[in-house]
């Protein structure tokens, strides 16, 4: 059972992480663009401000879901410190009574700034989305899980670094600066980078690429055929034309 631990909470957070990107996302669409053609630089702006919500809202919830799901495992380097959880409400009451309210927020700084992630991959999503519905009436299952697998492989690696140092800050129970204090969100986003390059050489952060790419992209490739499917019932039956150029 041990690759499937922290299984609830990843699911918990991805439910309502996606819920509140594709809310935000499509109701600033239906505001910002009502009716006309949207383009790739409308997309990029969307998908960022929808990022930026979600992550404010979002990020406790992924605090909590690093933590258990790295729970119990063992890691060589001993400046790491071991947690004892017993499941989500008691991890956010320990967490804010020996760390405070803010550590909820740990890794918010790289967070915001991979809001870059989603709106690269909803920016080259929609490009493909429009040029495919210029040449048919509507998206096949196999478009949506073949353009959303892409859009979301292009977007992981050219942010996978800033993951990386997103993981870390979350756990929070890491120590690598001079002074043995627990790191901060801000100032050690650099710190961390460097860490991992004098340690690792410069491939070191895309270490663990593979694994984050067969996850991340099987999962948006998923994601986007479900929700074309999804909008596609919602309009029909709704009995409203949903627009090909959407």
């Amino acid at each position: 059972l041990a690759p499937y631990r922290g299984w609830f909470p990843v699911i918990s957070s991805l439910c309502c992480s996606n819920f509140v990107y594709f809310y935000t996302f499509n109701s600033l669409k239906a505001l910002w663009v009502k009716g006309q053609h949207s383009t790739t630089g409308k997309d990029l702006v969307l998908g960022v401000v929808a990022g930026v919500v979600n992550v404010l809202l979002t990020t406790p919830l992924w605090v909590v879901n690093t933590r258990l799901k790295l729970q119990g495992a063992k890691f060589r380097n001993e400046d790491i410190v071991p947690t004892n959880y017993k499941g989500i409400i008691d991890a956010f009451h320990q967490i804010i009574r020996d760390e405070g309210v803010l550590a909820l927020w740990n890794g918010t700084f790289p967070s915001l700034l991979l809001v870059f992630n989603p709106a690269i991959q909803f920016m080259f999503y929609e490009g493909f989305k429009r040029k495919l519905l210029k040449k048919q009436l509507q998206l096949t299952s196999l478009d949506a899980f073949v353009i959303g697998a892409i859009a979301k492989a292009i977007a992981t690696t050219l942010t996978y670094p800033l993951q990386t140092v997103q993981s870390i800050l979350r756990f929070g129970r890491h120590r690598l600066n001079p002074e043995n204090r627990t790191l901060g969100s801000l100032r050690n986003v650099l710190y961390l980078l460097q860490q991992r390059v004098r340690r690792f050489g410069l491939m070191g952060l895309y270490k663990g690429l593979e694994a984050k790419l067969l996850q991340t992209v099987l999962t948006a490739a998923l994601m986007f055929l479900v929700y074309e499917k999804l909008t596609a019932a919602t309009f029909t039956v709704m009995g409203l034309k949903h627009s090909r150029r959407h």
